[in-house]
């Protein structure tokens, strides 16, 4: 059990996209098991810096509070990760938040994580079939736990936000969409679009601009196996331009 009696929490604040951000320090009586959404929600309650002045409420998103969703991703002590299952316990009494650095800001702590739906279109992420009911494709044990550990991805910008090739002067498209792609690729009906996916990739922008930081898999919550995912598309990339070259 952890053993101090107060939680401070420091918390990088900005009212719009606009303006500029600023500090404010609030303080908080210490409980056990506390989780960063229940810090906030204290702060909540009743909206005091730690010297006594009133603030507007901290704005932040939360949703499934099961580290599910992704909404509540934030910076926590210099790390990206999810505010509902970052224990206060495992942290320490001293907690920095912010919000990630690779979107735009809306207030807060709040991003716009648009740019990753945005890229999803743009590798075509989705199964195209006619089939409206009867049962679906069987797909082998095999592919199909291959596939689960892909499919875990929650959009939460983990990845993103870690990876330094995502950046002002970059387009990369990032890990997340590359992933994707590998999981697509692989469902029986969702390989008809494969030659499409691949060649998004190959645009700029795409699978080249990877660094091979591996900042992607060390911070992803859902432990999908990212680099593997970039190794094997880039592989798949590569087999097809050495079978074009052979016709």
């Amino acid at each position: 059990m952890a053993k101090f009696d107060t939680i401070i929490i420091k918390v990088k604040r900005q009212q719009r996209r606009e303006t500029k951000p600023y500090g404010e320090e609030f303080h908080l009586p210490y409980r056990p098991y506390m989780n960063i959404i229940s810090c906030l929600q204290e702060i909540q309650k009743n909206p005091k810096t730690f010297d006594g002045r009133r603030t507007s409420p901290i704005a932040w998103e939360q949703s499934c509070l099961e580290e599910i969703c992704g909404s509540c991703t934030m910076v926590i002590n210099g790390r990206v990760r999810q505010a509902c299952s970052t224990l206060v316990d495992k942290i320490g009494p001293v907690i920095t938040l912010e919000p990630m650095t690779k979107f735009p800001v809306l207030r807060d702590l709040v991003v716009n994580r648009k740019v990753i739906f945005e890229r999803f279109k743009q590798v075509k992420a989705w199964v195209e079939t006619n089939q409206t009911s009867g049962p679906g494709t069987q797909i082998a044990p095999e592919l199909a736990e291959k596939r689960y550990h892909l499919s875990k991805c929650m959009t939460c910008g983990c990845c993103m936000e870690a990876c330094p090739q995502i950046n002002e002067r970059s387009d990369f498209i990032g890990p997340a969409a590359i992933n994707q792609v590998r999981l697509f690729n692989t469902h029986p009906i969702g390989a008809k679009l494969k030659e499409n996916r691949l060649l998004a990739l190959m645009q700029g922008g795409g699978i080249e601009d990877c660094g091979n930081a591996q900042n992607c898999v060390k911070v992803c919550p859902k432990g999908i196996p990212l680099v593997t995912s970039i190794i094997e598309t880039n592989r798949e990339i590569s087999l097809g331009l050495i079978g074009l070259l052979k016709k």
